[in-house]
């Protein structure tokens, strides 16, 4: 399927996560069960924190500090704010190869790639799940990965630290990952911003999507 069939859609103004979350959801279930158009949503949200499906209660430090939303994504807690994009990806894997692991994989391999573009070096970490940087301080966390798929179309995706206050990820223990920092592209002192950013991820759409109908066989 080409980039052309897939709709893109990028928001200037920040967005409510849960009217997001379920314009996100209506736009799933359509993809099911009417044939609609799947689609790439590249937004900001207001600061607020979020739970995932394994988010640990004693995690999150600073219950008052922001909104705190349920989400049905996989993993812990996680923030989102301005100056951070996030990326809702509404993709049907019936016709990708119906492989959970490998969705994410490659989804990993587009940040990663994305980044390199922009002059930023980054990595996964065994173990630990987001994209990695190394800096004077040790590895930090320069975006997050949390997916959810239901009826084999995907819900929710990924974020990416381009220049939001670092200060906000104090209020939770990001991801269950309390070793360890996070870090921006602004902090890596990469000139990329939002625009930059959204530029270089779009130019390596097509191969991602290439790469994610060549679903590894298993033994």
């Amino acid at each position: 399927m080409a980039e052309t069939d897939i709709e893109w859609r990028v928001s200037d103004a920040p967005q409510p996560y849960a009217e997001a979350l379920a314009e996100m959801e209506a736009r799933a279930t359509a993809i099911r069960a009417e044939g609609a158009r799947e689609m790439v949503w590249l937004l900001e949200h207001p600061p607020l924190y979020t739970a995932g499906t394994s988010a640990d209660p004693d995690e999150l430090i600073a219950p008052d500090r922001f909104p705190v939303h349920t989400a049905g994504r996989g993993g812990r807690y996680t923030y989102h704010g301005p100056g951070q994009r996030v990326g809702y990806l509404m993709l049907d894997l019936d016709k990708r190869g119906r492989d959970v692991r490998h969705f994410v994989h490659t989804l990993e391999a587009w940040l990663i790639a994305t980044l390199g573009d922009l002059g930023v070096t980054a990595h996964i970490a065994p173990g630990r799940v987001g994209i990695w940087v190394d800096g004077p301080g040790g590895e930090a966390k320069v975006g997050a990965i949390g997916v959810r798929v239901r009826r084999w179309v995907t819900l929710h995706g990924f974020s990416v630290n381009i220049d939001p206050d670092l200060s906000h990820f104090a209020g939770i223990v990001p991801c269950g990952l309390a070793d360890y920092g996070v870090t921006s592209l602004a902090r890596l002192g990469t000139l990329s911003g939002m625009k930059q950013f959204d530029e270089a991820l779009r130019s390596r759409f097509d191969s991602f999507l290439s790469a994610l109908v060549n679903v590894p066989q298993r033994s």
